[in-house]
């Protein structure tokens, strides 16, 4: 593949270009992919189409200044970002343990970025270009843009401003702050003017140089050093990320103030679609050809993304506070022009791997009522039980399959991203539910009822376990209606705060009763930022602040963890002595119900070789009353008598 349509990668290809100078810099913690599901990508299209000259530094070299260098100085300022995930969630996992994989990197190989990779990346941009502004944004530095606990450090840090030593930080999706910045930037307006641009943050010297209504939260120094002020001043963060109500949120941090501003208002469904339909080239840049490519684009190569935001607010899930809870989507004009144009790309097979996104079956905002007075303060959408005001119709996403599944040279459009159940099932019509199970699963579809016991899951924000159990039933159903067989690939989540041992133990019992051995279970992972991280470091619910139960010791999460697989030889150990803890000692043995054997072998199976009859039998020492070794014997039995018959 040419480079030809690519951002510039080096100081080389600029010249191919015939540029002697260039606007921005975006570096980024990811391989370079020019795909629209990569935030570098986006923010270096919007920019290009804004008519700036831009180019790409991806992965560079941190043990010094060279790869910083060897690009020159971009006139206007240096974008950075540590990829589409956080450093530390890409390096490291739940147990805190390295990853041997990264599929955001070349051939899959770890250890292309640094940890806390927008710190480092800022620090080593401040010292190659002093006289140039430092923007930081994307994932990592969004959820990190205020004072907030740190899994890997184990203690609350500063706003990532102050450790970066970055100008000014664009949190949330950025198209809109990004534009905005670059035109007063080109003005010559300097950076430390800019402070009037929703969806940005900057450290002032006064609380009065922020441009908008404020409410303050508690210091960086009040959050350090009391867990309750950290979860007062986590829900006023969390309330104020409205992009309609919210206000802006003044914390103070040694002698100076962390301003942040209220968030960027969501993409009409114009500027979505014109954001769509920037000229990408849909891959990864050529020069990781030698190395094997990037993993990453496989999951969504043939994908389309129709929509953004997430009204469901899990509060696990980092979604509600970067992209925000209020849903916007894209055309089906615009979703079309692109599904036309998958068709023509040389390994389409036929079939669009999903029309999806945060939340595949969103399309509309959830009640019009937020249009005018924002998201409702305290209160969700769908957990634990549905707003009165829900407007639940996939009318409109149901229409927008149809077409792309009717273009010619499409075989099958399937809906790999999640589908929000609850949602679903407050969809009186039934004609959606009908038709995805028959037109658009790829033999399993995902789900997240992430546990089943009512008290955790109002603690994450979900539905009712009663909720899933209906839907389920109702999938059944229309399997058999419709002559499929297809299933269901329920994401779980152990250890979350709130989670006792007693209940993972309940979860693992109603598990072996459904026959479902689940294979992708997701060990709690405290990411900055989320209600539910706050729930881990503090202890309370930051909604009410009740004490909730926290399993903090790596044993009792592993337990937790190893309960939901307790066929996997390796989680034998952890799932007995799990049972033993929680006094559940009924659970082993070789009754039905029972999720393992007990340590040892019965003695009777010996006695049960050796010929005696009765207490071998009566003892029935696994399946059938025999032992594995006496079903091959008796099997070498009937093969000594059939070769004595041919004899």
């Amino acid at each position: 593949m040419s480079t030809a349509g690519f951002l510039p990668v080096s100081r080389e290809s600029m010249r191919e270009r015939d540029w002697y100078y260039y606007d921005f810099l975006i570096v980024t913690g990811d391989a370079y992919v020019d795909h629209p599901s990569f935030g570098t990508a986006v923010i270096g299209r919007v920019l290009e189409a804004e008519g700036y000259r831009v180019a790409v530094l991806a992965q560079p070299a941190w043990k010094d200044t060279g790869a910083f260098e060897a690009m020159g100085a971009p006139r206007y300022a240096v974008l950075i970002n540590a990829g589409n995930l956080d450093s530390l969630v890409a390096h490291y996992t739940a147990a805190k343990k390295r990853r041997s994989e990264d599929f955001y990197s070349p051939g899959k190989k770890a250890g292309r970025r640094p940890d806390r990779a927008v710190t480092v990346y800022s620090k080593l941009a401040r010292k190659a270009f002093p006289d140039v502004p430092i923007i930081i944004g994307g994932l990592e530095a969004s959820l990190r843009r205020y004072a907030h606990y740190d899994y890997w450090a184990d203690r609350v840090m500063p706003p990532i401003l102050v450790d970066s030593g970055a100008d000014l930080l664009i949190y949330g999706m950025g198209e809109s702050a990004v534009r905005e910045i670059a035109r007063r930037l080109a003005r010559k307006e300097p950076v430390a003017d800019i402070t009037d641009v929703r969806g940005t943050a900057f450290l002032a010297e006064s609380k009065e140089a922020c441009p908008f209504k404020a409410v303050m939260c508690p210091s960086f120094e009040e959050v350090s050093a009391d867990k309750r002020r950290y979860a007062e001043a986590n829900t006023i963060q969390y309330e104020e990320h409205d992009p309609v109500r919210g206000k802006a949120v003044i914390q103070p941090y040694a002698g100076k103030y962390l301003i942040v501003n209220p968030p960027q208002k969501p993409l009409s469904t114009e500027e979505f679609d014109r954001i769509s339909a920037l000229p990408y080239q849909r891959a990864p840049h050529p020069m990781y050809d030698r190395d094997g490519g990037v993993p990453a684009i496989s999951e969504v190569q043939f994908s389309i993304i129709h929509n953004r935001g997430c009204f469901g607010a899990c509060h696990f899930c980092a979604l509600a506070f970067h992209q925000g809870r209020m849903v916007t989507a894209r055309s089906h004009e615009s979703v079309l022009r692109e599904a036309e144009m998958l068709t023509k790309h040389p390994e389409f097979k036929g079939y669009i791997h999903d029309v999806g996104g945060p939340t595949a079956n969103f399309r509309r905002p959830s009640c019009q009522r937020q249009l005018e007075k924002g998201m409702c303060r305290n209160r969700s959408c769908l957990a634990p039980t549905p707003c009165r005001r829900l407007e639940a119709d996939h009318t409109d996403y149901l229409r927008l399959l149809r077409k792309v599944a009717a273009l010619p040279g499409v075989k099958k459009v399937f809906i790999r991203s999640g589908i929000r159940f609850d949602y679903l099932m407050q969809d009186k019509n039934g004609e959606f539910f009908a038709d995805l199970v028959k037109n658009h699963i790829s033999g399993q579809l995902k789900v997240a009822p992430e546990h089943c016991i009512d008290d955790v899951l109002e603690l994450m924000n979900k539905p009712k376990h009663e909720v899933y159990v209906r839907f389920e039933e109702k999938f059944k159903h229309l399997n058999e209606r419709y002559g499929k067989r297809q299933y269901l690939v329920p994401y779980l989540i152990s250890g979350h705060p709130g989670t006792t041992l007693h209940d993972a133990v309940r979860l693992a019992e109603y598990l072996k009763k459904r026959g479902v051995q689940p294979e992708q279970v997701q060990d709690f992972y405290p990411t900055p930022g989320t209600l539910s991280t706050c729930m881990y470091y503090t202890g309370l619910d930051p909604r009410t602040m009740k004490p909730i139960y926290v399993a903090r010791t790596p044993q009792e999460k592993a337990m937790q963890r190893a309960l939901l697989q307790w066929k996997k030889p390796a989680n034998r150990p952890l799932v007995l002595r799990a049972l033993k803890e929680t006094g559940r000692e009924d659970l082993i043995g070789y009754g039905k119900n029972c999720l393992i054997r007990p340590d040892a072998p019965p003695r009777v199976r010996e006695t049960h070789r050796k010929g005696a009859k009765g207490e071998g039998r009566d003892a029935k020492s696994g399946p059938k009353g025999r032992n594995k070794a006496d079903r091959l014997n008796s099997g070498n039995k009937k093969e000594r008598t059939r070769k004595g018959r041919r004899k």
